[in-house]
Formats: structure tokens, C-alpha cells, sequence
């Protein structure tokens, strides 16, 4: 019985097997590394920017007067809040790949350099190994609050009140407006030249005037304000292509919303792999028997990433994605020789390989 805790205590203190799931293009960690020094090669994760403006609308308290008072017609009755989508971009950044975990016994894991995440990004190298900042996820808003909107009516004549009746009060605003009209046709004519002895009392008079003019037309066409407000949305592709994948929901009206939301409508990604052709030698992977011959690193693929809304492209890139490359080995010779390797953080690829 004493020999239970005895195998117990060895099995914590020797770590499990680190293996990677199989699939068609992966290839598993061979089962005689017990130990040595863990790390795990980046999957690249797509990071979208989506900048976008809400214009809220609110009508002027007087907007059925408009036509019939002043003349303008199809004056709006109803608030509305209006979303536009102006500017879309793409970055990348390293996420830890669960599928590809492994383990060194050789010398060469003395000197490997890992990211936060336990990610691969040199050896025997002074790459840098901190965490990238990125910008907070926010798929989707709920309670987006615009700008307070409100109207200042402006109701200097005494026989007028808040207890008015509206179309009274709107004939007011309608007279003042033409009244402010005259006024600038008869100061541009040359009527009150008397009134305006320099040249900056003439535009001060304009201003005023129009600032009269512009408050009371608003009680007729309405007030509106635009926003601008940008929205992150992360993507990690899988190791084959994607097509027609829903990252967000999108309303005119409501904004941004979320995939399961079928308030708006769609906008999906599409992740090909780029054909490349290769030569006949390039097409034969370099793992070898045994993992303690070498560190294991991923050659990029190229990827088209698409976002298509209502049928339509609204954006696209080409962007390297680990996930479309192939597992290649390092040899420890190349690193015991004095080499030095560093790595790019979003892909895994190889950055640069340089004599120390």
C-alpha cells in the first residue's frame, strides 16, 4: 500500500504527456517526451474595426405648420436615428493554439523566449516578449444614448403663452422667421446703412439675424445630431476555410446588434486560403522522427478575409493565418551552433535567423 502515494507523488511531479488533437493535417507530439520545456506555437486571431456614425433625429414641435406657414414641404414628423457604417479595418494578433502544445528535452529549450501566453517568439534571441494592448471587444450595443436634443421656443410675445395653442404659437415662429428675412434683405440692399457705420457692425447683424432665423426654423424642420463610434470584433479562424460566418448583426435603426439577434441583418466573413504554388521540395514536411532533434515552429499561409453585407463586399484583405500553414521543424544543431531565432508574435513564422 505504500507504494500508492509513491507513484502518486511521481505522477505530479512528472507533467502529462503533452499531446495535440489529430486531425488530417496535424501531427501528434510523440509520446516519449515526459518532460522539459513546454511551449505552444500562436493561432492568429482577426481583429475588425468597424468605425460607424448615428445621426437621432427629432421633429420641430411645429412640423405640420411648415408647408402651409412657410412653404417647406415633406417636413418630418417622427424621430429617427440613422446608423452608417464608414470605415472598416482589419488587424491581427496572437492567440495561444490549443491543438499545438508541445514539449523539449534537447538543450535548445534553455533558450527559448515565450510570450505571456507561453508562446513561441525566439531563441536564443532578445525578441520581445510582452503583450500586445488590444482594444476591448464590444460586439454589439444595446442602449446607445445619443445627444440630448431639445428646442428653445423663444416666446417673447406677450400674448402668447405655453398655454397657447400650438398653431398660434407656430404663426408666431413663422413671423418672426419671414420678419428676419426682411430684415437681411433690406441690410443687404442698403436700406439701413445708417444703422451699420463700419463693416463688423454689418456682419455682427448678419449673424444675429441668422441665429434667430436658425432656432426658429428648427421648431418646423426638426434638430438632428450625428455620432461617431467605433465597434472591435475578434475572429479566430479555423484551419480550413470559412465562408459566410455571421460576426454581427447590423440595423439601420437599432445599430449594431448581436449575430443571434435577427433584428438586422447580417454581415459575414469569409477566410479562403490563398492558392500558392510550391516546388516539388517545398511540398514535403520537415518533422522528424522524434521532436528532441529540433523546436517546432508553423509557416504562415496567406488568407483573403471578406466581410459581405446583403450580398454585398463591403470589405477585404490579405492577411497571414497560421492556422494555413504547416508545422516545419528547427534543428537544435542550427541553435547549439550559436544561431539566433526570432519569430513573428501573430503568425509563428519565422522573423529572422541571424549569427549571435
Amino acid at each position: 500500500m505504500k507504494s500508492l502515494p509513491i507513484l502518486m507523488a511521481a505522477l505530479i511531479a512528472f507533467p502529462a504527456i503533452a499531446q495535440r488533437s489529430k486531425n488530417k493535417t496535424e501531427v501528434s507530439v510523440p509520446s516519449s517526451v515526459s518532460y522539459g520545456v513546454q511551449y505552444t506555437l500562436p493561432r492568429t486571431a482577426i481583429l475588425i474595426k468597424v468605425e460607424a456614425t448615428q445621426t437621432t433625429f427629432i421633429p420641430g414641435p411645429y412640423a405640420p405648420w411648415a408647408e402651409p406657414l412657410l412653404g417647406i414641404k415633406d417636413a418630418k414628423t417622427k424621430a429617427q436615428s440613422f446608423w452608417h457604417i464608414e470605415k472598416i479595418s482589419f488587424d491581427t494578433f496572437a492567440d495561444p493554439d490549443p491543438t499545438q502544445m508541445y514539449k523539449t528535452n534537447n538543450p535548445v529549450g534553455a533558450l527559448l523566449q515565450l510570450t505571456p501566453e507561453g508562446c513561441l517568439a525566439g531563441i536564443n534571441s532578445n525578441a520581445a516578449t510582452g503583450k500586445k494592448e488590444l482594444p476591448v471587444s464590444n460586439s454589439f450595443t444595446t442602449k446607445h444614448q445619443a445627444k440630448t436634443l431639445s428646442f428653445d421656443y423663444m416666446i417673447d410675445n406677450p400674448n402668447l403663452s405655453g398655454r397657447t395653442a400650438p398653431e398660434q404659437r407656430a404663426a408666431e415662429a413663422a413671423f418672426r422667421i419671414l420678419k428676419v428675412r426682411a430684415t437681411r434683405y433690406d441690410i443687404a440692399a442698403g436700406l439701413l446703412d445708417e444703422f451699420h457705420p463700419d463693416g463688423e457692425a454689418y456682419q455682427e447683424s448678419f449673424r444675429e439675424l441668422n441665429a434667430i432665423e436658425e432656432k426658429n426654423l428648427a421648431l418646423f424642420t426638426g434638430k438632428s445630431v450625428t455620432e461617431n463610434s467605433t465597434f472591435y470584433f475578434e475572429y479566430i479562424p479555423a484551419s480550413e476555410p470559412t465562408k459566410g460566418e455571421v460576426i454581427f448583426r447590423f440595423d439601420e435603426n437599432l445599430g449594431f446588434l448581436s449575430k443571434n439577434d435577427f433584428s438586422g441583418k447580417p454581415v459575414t466573413i469569409d477566410v479562403e486560403k490563398e492558392v500558392t504554388s510550391q516546388p516539388a521540395e517545398a511540398q514535403t514536411s520537415l518533422l522528424p522522427a522524434t521532436p528532441s532533434s529540433g523546436i517546432y515552429y508553423r509557416q504562415p499561409g496567406i488568407a483573403l478575409v471578406r466581410l459581405t453585407k446583403e450580398l454585398a463586399e463591403i470589405a477585404t484583405t490579405r492577411v497571414p493565418i497560421a492556422q494555413f500553414g504547416k508545422i516545419e521543424l528547427l534543428p537544435a544543431d542550427l541553435i547549439i551552433e550559436g544561431f539566433s531565432v526570432e519569430f513573428y508574435p501573430e503568425t509563428g513564422g519565422i522573423k529572422s535567423v541571424s549569427k549571435k
